[in-house]
């Protein structure tokens, strides 16, 4: 799935009414701004000293919301906005980010029929139909996975699984979800997920690889040499999380590459400090690695896995992608994307 959670708020009847004074329009953009400069926590402190005083301001609420978000705290993400969807059920943007946020959590269903309203009640809503379209290809996926579970001789089914991995992969649009930003007054596409998402489980039936030209063989690769790399790969994975559990930050950096490709394109600098202040000193902290599958291709490795997060205020189960390549001998962490 295309996992664009909207982060611009598409402002329609009461919302260009609730911002209408200029004092509203000045504090939603104070927000924003804060936002864009990555200081959540500043813009959650902003938000919530504005909702102290109008409750209901479906804006700020929804800034709240994406806040929330960015900030990985996804059950409180997903009460806010379904409040939203309950408070004003003629708002589409509200149900696009609430599906994002239960794709990302493997809630397809869920996600489906959020996306089902965002579309009842904005038919022209392109990023609605789009990250629909995802649900649909993801569930289609898991359908072929299944069946060929059930019979791994199904000639059909692989062939479509391998059509429609090979789709994902000439798009490069798998598993990140639009989400909507808040933005004044327009509908922008953020910069995908996997980028950053949310961000969703690749199916558990590698696609068909064509067939090599014939050529002679180099006369001793055993597979062991494989399964030593996968091994090398998922022990630097495990390293990995058991680092973040420690809160070992300085551990948990040096597992990322010095081309590690940042969620927003922010600097190396700017990303890690965020990640120090979203780990250090935060309580209990436990990260586990849960249905690891892992592929090796020269230096280059791909996990994909359950991640369970654990600590003192929450809970997470998301799909997690790390591209991983071998640096001095050494496995380090390239791209990383959530909800894939």
């Amino acid at each position: 799935m295309r996992n664009k959670l909207n982060k611009a708020f598409f402002l329609s009847g009461l919302l260009a009414a609730l911002l209408s004074a200029p004092v509203f329009a000045d504090e939603a953009a104070d927000v924003g701004k804060l936002m864009r400069a990555g200081q959540y926590a500043e813009a959650l402190a902003k938000a919530d000293a504005v909702l102290a005083q109008r409750p209901k301001d479906a804006q700020m609420r929804f800034m709240k919301g994406v806040i929330l978000t960015e900030q990985g705290k996804s059950s409180d993400a997903i009460a806010i906005f379904t409040k939203l969807t309950e408070d004003f059920p003629d708002l589409p943007e509200p149900y696009n980010n609430l599906a994002v946020l239960h794709a990302a959590g493997g809630q397809y269903d869920k996600a489906r029929a959020a996306l089902d309203m965002a579309i009842r009640t904005n038919p022209s809503y392109a990023t609605a139909y789009e990250n629909l379209g995802d649900i649909h290809a993801k569930l289609a996926s898991q359908a072929y996975d299944k069946a060929l579970q059930l019979d791994s001789g199904n000639a059909g089914a692989k062939s479509k699984l391998t059509l429609l991995r090979s789709l994902a992969v000439s798009s490069s649009k798998v598993a990140s979800a639009k989400p909507t930003t808040p933005a004044a007054a327009s509908v922008a596409a953020a910069k995908p997920a996997a980028s950053q998402a949310a961000t969703q489980p690749a199916t558990q039936v590698a696609a068909a690889k064509p067939e090599p030209k014939a050529e002679p063989k180099p006369a001793a690769k055993p597979e062991a040499n494989d399964a030593g790399e996968r091994d090398d790969v998922l022990k630097a994975v495990q390293a990995w999380a058991s680092a973040w559990s420690a809160q070992d930050v300085k551990g948990y950096l040096g597992h990322y590459a010095s081309d590690f490709q940042t969620p927003k394109g922010e600097s190396r600098s700017a990303w890690a400090e965020e990640r120090r202040a979203r780990i250090a000193g935060k309580g209990r902290i436990s990260v586990k690695v849960e249905s690891p599958q892992v592929s090796v291709d020269g230096n280059t490795a791909t996990v994909k896995f359950r991640q369970i997060y654990v600590s003192d205020r929450l809970k997470g189960d998301t799909r997690k992608t790390l591209v991983l390549v071998k640096h001095g001998g050494k496995w380090q962490i390239k791209q990383e994307r959530a909800g894939s």
